[in-house]
């Protein structure tokens, strides 16, 4: 039994976008519970945060600039190209890091505490910026600009902020449930796959019903996730490496929270856009392990000299 759990747990990946993609005539109907599970595994996530180890680092600042700006500037680079592609590259930028970032750095031997503190930062900054940023490429736009970034605001920010108070609250008035959420690590790992496999049916019905998709456009996202991937990990590692700390830059920048990225392409976006999030589910996954490999190998020669 345990060696099934242990195929499961490292194949949950492929595992869970096979479901999804396999089940997709139904899959559909699960999709309003993808804002819970998000909302739950930050809840989670910032439960598990320890106050102590946050702190503001100059990195903080870079990596910030390359994800706001960065965004925009791939945005209007691409859209006269192809809007849709144009939307999968902002997206693939703007996606805050993923929850699951900092046990990949802590694996890698990055600074945890560093990774945890731009997670809290980066998602406070999305919240406040993907609200604006979608509205002006024209997301409601039979709306007045102040009402459609209000409405977009009313989803988002409290999907992504209001975790974190919910978290600070239990910590400070309800020890024995924050102790009871703590107590679970794996929970935010088993939310993830189920996230995963709902939006993967959700991609995959969409593509199928639409026999008329562009495939230039399916192409160019599934490309530009590809290159944004590796200069994200890149940028991030190298801005990382100025302050001695490779590891976590590239995490906090290249990690994105797919499942979240995937929501906002189906919720605010052409749907079409979420190949750009869902490939990129692939091209971080590739990266890591082969980072891990690499590490697992410096670890055993060392071993052995």
């Amino acid at each position: 039994m345990s060696r099934l759990f242990k195929f499961i747990k490292d194949w949950m990946l492929p595992i869970a976008m096979t479901v999804g993609a396999l089940n997709n005539s139904w899959i559909g109907q699960l999709s309003f519970l993808t804002p819970y599970l998000i909302f739950t595994m930050l809840l989670i996530t910032f439960c598990k945060i320890s106050w102590k180890d946050i702190r503001f680092h100059p990195a903080h600042i870079g990596l910030l600039l390359i994800q706001l700006a960065g965004s925009v500037s791939v945005y209007m680079l691409l859209k006269s190209y192809d809007e849709v592609v144009a939307q999968g590259a902002l997206l693939c930028m703007l996606a805050p890091t993923a929850t699951a970032a900092a046990v990949i750095t802590g694996m890698l031997g990055g600074n945890v505490g560093f990774l945890t503190a731009y997670l809290l930062f980066c998602n406070m900054a999305v919240a406040v910026a993907a609200p604006v940023y979608f509205t002006l490429i024209g997301v409601h736009g039979e709306l007045p600009f102040l009402t459609s970034v209000w409405y977009i605001c009313l989803k988002v920010f409290p999907l992504l902020i209001l975790p974190l108070f919910i978290a600070l609250i239990l910590r400070k008035w309800a020890p024995p449930v924050h102790r009871a959420i703590v107590q679970f690590p794996r929970l935010t790992f088993y939310l993830w796959a189920v996230a995963l496999t709902i939006v993967t049916g959700i991609t995959v019905r969409f593509m199928l019903n639409r026999q008329d998709a562009d495939h230039r456009t399916v192409i160019g996202l599934t490309v530009i996730s590809f290159v944004l991937c590796g200069v994200q990990f890149l940028a991030g590692r190298r801005i990382g490496r100025h302050y001695g700390d490779p590891v976590s830059s590239g995490q906090g920048l290249g990690q994105k929270n797919t499942i979240l990225a995937l929501w906002m392409a189906q919720t605010y976006l052409h749907p079409l856009v979420s190949v750009a999030p869902a490939t990129y589910i692939l091209w971080q996954n590739i990266i890591n392990s082969y980072q891990l490999w690499r590490k697992e190998q410096k670890r055993t020669k060392d071993q052995c000299g």
